[in-house]
């Protein structure tokens, strides 16, 4: 299809098309796939392809939202909301600052100088958007891959501009569907098991991400060397593709052109019956901890997505009815299981949303955040093998892209050789190890001697909770919780 002059595709060509899956089809690649995938041609009829900036402007009147701003000269460190600036404006002057229009009124864009900056209206929820105009509900429509009555109400818009970025992290609920409408974005995906290489922190805190410490565009791979045994997986998501996201994979997600335009939606799981009680085992650690930490304030450890620290009392609560519901339903599906050759597909429509926010010794909140099994659940059969082509392709691991030269590229391994990037190492094999001690004298590694008495840890609380919080350990304490719960 071609593209008009805002970036976003001419919806007004000749011809009828007709959609390469139908939404069974859709939905039973969507259910199985391990790895990401893109769509093509699944949503060419999608009013929602019309909400380009400009259109989205006149949509939403003068409606101020906020955006977070970030530099475009990028360290080795992440960008994280707790660290971002933030302003409150509207689309129109959000395209007047990010066009340079001096025609038209900046606002408070008006502090920052285009070139040096980029600017996101991030994690939108449409509902909210558009609460005075609930018609728009209808132009984004993920009935066509298999979810019946799931449309905006259920999504989250994106704007921003060249650079805007998220840093990279997994969600710990369900997976993604994302339809690019203007613009491109490009995505650095990294499968679960790449965890350890990614060093995963708690710290900033949100309920369901888990953000990793490495600006995976710009790593620091002397303290993170790890990074370099990652398996990066990029795709350059174009205007009209929708991306899937399968479960748990991390990613980091960037802006390539001067506006942007996304829409996305999270399908929750039946395995997100689990991933809430590790969840509300991890809030109720972090809180209890930090909490006790004086030398912290809620600003440096808490996202701006998260309303208040909630009380430990509060936080046992969530804790004890998402075990409850966790067993509820292995109880209730145990049965089910035992049927051959099926499995659970149907994402529950009650609490799409990935970020929620607990209030203070409120139950009816809590209910909000424990997604409740469907009593309509439906079972299908996993498809023996899905079919990729021209309307299905798969996300490549970079070693398997081809540059623009013709050579594969293989990640960072032009910038370290293969025996290096190991903790504890300096050096590669067959050398003898050698570090600084605190004092910055170097001390043999192979002679213990030569250490002394000098060493003196000096690990602070946010050490500790990347080590007590870690996926890994909060795993195993999810089942012994259900271990105890069981024979209490």
């Amino acid at each position: 299809m071609a593209k008009d002059s805002t970036g976003t595709l001419d919806l007004s060509q000749p011809g009828e098309q007709v959609k390469p899956f139908t939404p069974v089809e859709a939905k039973e690649i969507v259910m199985s796939l391990q790895k990401p995938a893109v769509f093509y041609n699944m949503a060419f009829d999608w009013p929602a392809l019309h909400w380009n900036a400009t259109h989205l402007a006149k949509l939403l009147a003068g409606k101020r939202i906020r955006f977070r701003i970030g530099m475009k000269d990028v360290g080795t460190a992440p960008l994280f909301e707790t660290e971002s600036s933030y302003v409150d404006a509207t689309l129109e002057e959000f395209l007047a600052w990010s066009l340079r229009n001096p025609s038209c009124p900046s606002g408070p864009f008006s502090g920052y100088e285009p070139c040096k900056y980029w600017a996101y209206a991030d994690y939108k929820y449409i509902t909210t958007l558009f609460e005075d105009n609930s018609e728009q509900f209808k132009d984004v429509k993920w009935s066509d891959f298999g979810f019946p009555g799931r449309d905006g109400r259920q999504s989250t818009l994106w704007v921003g501009t060249l650079g805007a970025n998220t840093p990279c992290h997994l969600d710990s609920y369900g997976c993604n569907l994302v339809l690019q409408v203007q613009g491109r974005k490009r995505w650095y995906l990294y499968p679960p098991e790449d965890a350890n290489f990614l060093y995963p922190t708690r710290i900033p805190y949100e309920e369901s991400s888990v953000f990793s410490k490495i600006n995976v565009v710009n790593p620091d791979l002397k303290r993170f060397p790890l990074f370099k045994k990652a398996h990066a997986y990029m795709v350059t998501l174009k205007p009209g593709q929708i991306l899937f996201v399968p479960r748990h994979w991390w990613h980091y997600v960037e802006s390539i052109d001067p506006i942007t335009v996304s829409i996305n939606s999270w399908i929750e799981l039946d395995t997100d019956h689990e991933a809430r009680v590790e969840e509300a085992i991890t809030r109720t650690l972090i809180f209890a901890i930090k909490s006790a930490d004086h030398l912290s304030t809620p600003d440096s450890w808490l996202n701006p997505t998260e309303p208040e620290v909630t009380s430990h009392k509060t936080n046992l609560h969530y804790l004890n009815q998402a075990v409850s519901k966790y067993l509820e339903h292995q109880k209730r599906n145990k049965s089910e299981h035992r049927v051959s050759g099926t499995h659970n597909t149907e994402g529950t429509f009650e609490h799409p949303l990935k970020r929620k926010n607990v209030q203070v010794n409120a139950d009816k909140d809590f209910k909000l955040m424990l997604c409740e099994s469907n009593p309509q659940t439906i079972k299908t059969k996993k498809p023996g093998k899905i079919f990729f082509g021209q309307n299905l392709f798969k996300v490549l691991p970079v070693s398997q892209q081809t540059n623009p030269t013709g050579t594969s590229e293989s990640g960072f391994k032009g910038f370290l050789g293969e025996n290096e990037g190991h903790l504890g190492k300096l050096h590669s094999a067959g050398t003898k190890s050698v570090m600084k001690d605190d004092s910055g004298a170097f001390v043999d590694q192979e002679d213990p001697g030569s250490r002394a008495s000098s060493i003196q840890a000096d690990m602070c609380t946010n050490d500790l909770l990347d080590c007590v919080l870690n996926p890994q350990v909060i795993g195993l304490v999810a089942q012994l919780l259900y271990e105890r719960a069981r024979h209490v």
